[in-house]
């Protein structure tokens, strides 16, 4: 979606505001397809003292697995993100601001960038999940196994005898 910005980059205190959906259901997330529905967008670009900011508010539904015990988790992300637009940057290097020279901004893409930069690296089904026995594989937020936990790794064994000796 393409956000024209001139109105708001020549006159000082002015403000212009965006609302439109964005299908991510393609995108493959640590090998999963995790966004079950587009992405509701609100965009707002503000100018202050010359200064554009751009306040985006995402918010979408998700699908994915525990990565303790792998039961399905269902939710929804309410996520804003705020970056600073300028017309041209002075130091290529700097990320802290969007060039935007012809007064337009491709939306699209810097959502999709601050979506999957800001998308968790470990998914829980609650905080104090405790995952799945070892040795059976069962579920241990539904009870315990009845495993013998005193086991240890074969690979470990050696250790065990060197302090008994």
């Amino acid at each position: 979606m393409l956000f024209d910005l001139k109105s708001v980059f020549l006159n000082d205190g002015e403000t212009k505001q965006l609302d439109y959906e964005l299908d991510i259901s393609d995108i493959s997330v640590d090998g999963a397809f995790p966004f079950t529905s587009p992405v509701r967008i609100t965009a707002k670009a503000h100018n202050r003292a010359s200064l554009v900011t751009l306040s985006l508010n995402c918010v979408y539904n998700f699908e994915r697995f525990c990565d303790r015990c792998g039961e399905q988790i269902t939710g929804e992300q309410s996520k804003t993100f705020e970056h600073r637009l300028v017309q041209t940057l002075v130091d290529e290097t700097n990320d802290d601001y969007i060039e935007t020279p012809d007064f337009t901004l491709e939306l699209d893409e810097v959502v999709i960038s601050d979506i999957i930069l800001n998308y968790p690296q470990k998914f829980l089904c609650k905080e104090d999940c405790k995952g799945v026995c070892q040795h059976c594989g069962k579920n241990l937020n539904e009870g315990g196994c009845g495993c013998d936990k005193k086991s240890i790794d074969p690979r470990l064994e050696i250790l065990k005898q060197l302090m008994e000796e």
